[in-house]
């Protein structure tokens, strides 16, 4: 089990909002700067256009600086996800990370097994994980209907409890119900606060262990150590008004969160 960061992490920083935007060497910069040796490039579109060349400098760039990468994207189109394989296998990546919708397609369950079937096998001979992410567009019991219906063990679950709150679905039951096909978490925290006026809440991020995520619930019920499940630290900070701001609590929030998973992992 290693503990990551993902560009979620460097959200606002690689956006167009912050006056001199990360690029991907830059993070990986800064994940390297901080002694952590895992960066997973999620949901970064960019990506999609790098060329052999620019992958393999990106690889050698990774390896370099001691970093091992994962990937990220969304949709399970045949194509899509063969694009992505590539892209994994030029990197050394061995999961990538995806959701069942894109923005482009939103296939039923059914569709989206039989999607995965075509191209899952590939992934399995090549030795790389595809891990759906739990979130609120599609119920848990499905995404594991999803799994279990494939059944490769080259198809697994990235857990993050936070996503499905907004189907009421409670992070308890998202944990257990994800737990035995779980090949990547998304550790994030996240609280409840009332919006101005006391109408209705907003739901957002918080610091590890100052939110609502029971860190020790999930922890004892993957057992990430024991099956070589990474970590990879997220965060859902809001703008906090300018963006020096915002990033310099952006990087706040990572350091933070990787002291909390270091003493838990002490």
């Amino acid at each position: 089990m290693t503990i990551g960061l993902g560009t979620y992490a460097f959200f606002w920083q690689w956006q167009t909002t912050a006056s001199q935007p990360l690029s991907l060497t830059d993070m990986i910069d800064k994940t390297a700067g901080w002694d952590v040796t895992l960066f997973q490039i999620c949901d970064y579109p960019p990506i999609e256009t790098y060329d052999d060349a620019a992958l393999g400098a990106l690889r050698r760039h990774a390896a370099d600086r001691d970093v091992q990468l994962e990937l990220g994207t969304r949709g399970v189109q045949p194509e899509h996800l063969t694009r992505y394989l590539h892209i994994a296998e030029a990197l050394d990546v061995t999961l990538v990370r995806s959701m069942i919708n894109s923005a482009a397609h939103r296939p039923t369950i059914e569709e989206a097994i039989e999607l995965l079937r075509q191209v899952i096998p590939d992934y399995e001979a090549a030795g790389v994980t595809v891990a759906l992410e739990t979130y609120e567009q599609i119920p848990v019991r499905d995404l594991v209907r999803i799994v279990e219906t494939v059944g490769s063990p080259a198809l697994g679950i990235c857990l993050d409890p936070g996503n499905c709150v907004a189907a009421l679905e409670t992070p308890t039951s998202t944990i257990e119900r994800a737990a035995p096909y779980v090949r990547n978490l998304h550790v994030k925290d996240f609280a409840f606060s009332r919006k101005d006026g006391w109408v209705g809440f907003t739901f957002a991020g918080a610091p590890l262990g100052e939110g609502l995520l029971d860190y020790d619930f999930m922890i004892d019920t993957v057992r990430p150590d024991q099956r070589g499940i990474n970590q990879i630290i997220e965060h859902w900070l809001p703008w906090q008004g300018d963006s020096a701001t915002t990033i310099q609590t952006e990087d706040q929030w990572t350091l933070h969160n990787l002291h909390y998973l270091r003493s838990q992992t002490a």
